[in-house]
């Protein structure tokens, strides 16, 4: 009976001891010190109704909110949420076993917790609390009328409690952290293991070369083996063991299920993965993004097709108002010689003597446009010398207009410039045999992307995807739209591409996705560990620098000058139109002069 008296007793001195006016200052002074936007949460507290309101109405004079409800109603201002409970009030653990279900020890959410201390004695039910490298937890232990603060959390569930100095109170704060921000008083991991998924889908000697950076066969997952390179230097600036795993497929949802990368993360197999598009708005649930490791983009490739393909060449050299000028002179030409002629013919005549007609003024002016020979020519100095002045000024046009035709020719066009002109282009359009080109195309529902998704991967047919060296071979041989990540392409480029063909490359976006990021599992206690790691990789310039080792970027055109190629029916298109056109029209004409000439022959014969 004594011995329960003395443990009540006991309990009701500190029950009654933490609730005066020395916690409402010192919480006061705790909150003015973190100097961040705070809404204060009442957490299952028994003080006394005058210390509460005390509290309330102390914090409400320096723009401080306080509640005493623990449901949150949006995640968006949870930066703002800081929880205050007492380990000597009896409804203690029932808040830290919620906050332990509900996750409020993560990012974040912030906690200050208050106990009597009394000699060494640990309170058991905060030290089993999953308070992880992101927890921001402050436990003050009040003796009499100061309080000692330390920080409490735990580089993993499997390690025991780190206790570090936080403050002290006697009536003034002072802040033992040496570092105001969390991620510099958390970032040793004690060798906690974090293990990356490494996406490959080169080569399965992937497997062997990543884990030892040898630098051998970098045409094959180089994507894998740099962000391996930057997050391992990641593990080491946080004291981490670095693990790995490796994965088949960046991970799509696949009969409601996900797989590869993601699947890795959401399982907690692995804590980050390799970079990866953020194309599929469902990942999101799953992950979260990082930084970029190993940029990198997924395009069309392809030679811009030569210019007689999409247009007639043989109108291009010159413009329409020099057109219309060189009609407008051949009209005043043929008029002026009809005049000269006619002339002529009254005062002398010859078998190849013009008649002073229009038709033979006509035909005379027609031989001359396309530089042949007429058998029929005026006689008199006037009718020769504008006939001299008509050829050399169409000579010298003549000559214009065949040196553009040949550079016309071998000139490359910028007509496909554009998602929607690519799929209805002429030109074959296919992709890369790897894994994330059979997911993609099927995620967008506009009719530009489904033109494409059904041109690549037909209802019925044989596929458009082919190996990377094929698909590179057909980009050199034109009118070829290749779908792959750029890099391994234009690597290719560089090893079989004359300078020549360079200079054409052309690259469309399909996917209209931002730049690749690494993913993380989301709510991860390491996320924001990882995130500052990786900025800090970035500006230092390492990213870039094993990214340029790697990577090949798009090859420049060294020079401009146009190699000889040889010119196909496509080339002459117009010009056989014309002919043929022509052909017709001479046919035509000919069978009405036979229809006429017979009916004449009957008019004469009755």
């Amino acid at each position: 009976m004594l011995l329960k008296t003395v443990v009540v007793s006991q309990f009701i001195f500190a029950f009654v001891y933490c609730k005066d006016l020395t916690v409402v200052d010192l919480v006061k002074r705790f909150l003015i010190n973190e100097f961040k936007p705070t809404t204060l949460v009442l957490s299952g507290l028994c003080w006394n109704k005058n210390i509460e309101n005390a509290l309330i109405t102390e914090l409400a004079e320096i723009g401080i909110r306080s509640t005493k409800s623990m449901s949150l109603k949006s995640s968006i201002q949870n930066h703002h949420i800081m929880f205050l409970t007492d380990l000597d009030c009896p409804q203690s653990d029932a808040v830290l076993k919620k906050a332990s279900s509900e996750h409020l020890f993560k990012f974040p959410f912030r906690w200050l917790v208050l106990t009597y201390s009394e000699g060494d004695k640990k309170p058991s039910a905060l030290w089993n609390c999953p308070l992880l490298a992101d927890s921001d937890l402050v436990l003050a232990y009040r003796n009499k009328d100061t309080f000692d603060m330390v920080e409490l959390y735990k580089p993993a569930l499997n390690f025991t409690m780190q206790v570090n100095p936080r403050g002290h109170y006697n009536g003034t704060l002072m802040d033992f952290r040496g570092y105001n921000s969390l991620f510099r008083r958390r970032r040793d991991l004690m060798g906690h293991s974090l293990t990356m998924a490494n996406v490959i889908q080169d080569s399965n000697s992937t497997k062997y070369h990543l884990p030892k950076e040898n630098g051998l066969e970098p045409q094959h997952d180089a994507i894998a083996k740099i962000c391996w390179m930057n997050a391992k230097l990641a593990f080491e600036m946080l004291n981490a063991t670095p693990r790995y795993i490796f994965s088949y497929r960046w991970g799509y949802k696949v009969n409601g299920q996900w797989s590869g990368m993601i699947n890795d993360l959401h399982s907690e197999r692995a804590d980050l993965g390799t970079n990866c598009v953020v194309s599929d708005i469902e990942r999101l649930n799953v992950v979260t993004y990082t930084d970029m490791l190993a940029p990198f983009r997924v395009r069309f490739i392809f030679r811009q097709p030569p210019l007689p393909y999409v247009s007639n060449i043989f109108s291009l050299p010159f413009r329409t108002s020099v057109w219309l000028t060189v009609f407008i002179c051949c009209i005043i030409s043929t008029v002026t010689i009809y005049f000269a002629t006619k002339w002529e013919a009254r005062i002398v005549r010859s078998p190849t003597q013009l008649d002073g007609t229009v038709s033979d003024a006509m035909l005379l002016t027609m031989s001359a446009v396309s530089q042949q020979g007429c058998a029929m020519e005026p006689k008199k100095a006037s009718g020769r010398i504008m006939l001299w002045v008509l050829f050399t000024a169409l000579m010298a046009l003549y000559a214009a207009y065949s040196a553009n035709i040949v550079v016309l020719l071998q000139a490359p066009s910028n007509s496909i410039r554009t998602l929607h002109q690519l799929a209805h282009s002429k030109m074959t359009l296919a992709a890369n045999d790897v894994d994330y080109n059979h997911f993609i195309f099927s995620l967008f529902k506009d009719p530009d992307h489904v033109s494409i998704y059904k041109i690549i991967q037909p209802e019925k047919g044989r596929e458009h995807f082919y190996e990377l060296n094929e698909g590179v071979e057909k980009i050199r041989q034109g009118l070829f739209a290749f779908h792959s990540i750029v890099e391994p392409v234009y690597r290719r480029v560089e090893e079989t591409f004359l300078e020549t063909e360079k200079c054409d490359l052309m690259e469309i976006d399909f996917l209209g996705s931002f730049d690749p990021f690494v993913p993380v599992k989301k709510d991860s206690p390491y996320l924001e560990l990882l995130r500052v790691v990786f900025k800090r990789i970035r500006e230092s310039g390492i990213a870039s620098a094993l990214a340029k080792r790697l990577q090949v970027e798009k090859p420049k055109c060294a020079t401009k000058q146009t190699a000889f190629s040889s010119v196909g029916l496509v080339d002459f298109r117009p010009v056989l139109l014309l002919m043929v056109y022509g052909v017709a029209v001479s046919v035509t004409i000919c069978l009405i002069e036979i229809v006429v000439h017979k009916i004449c022959m009957r008019l004469h014969s009755k």
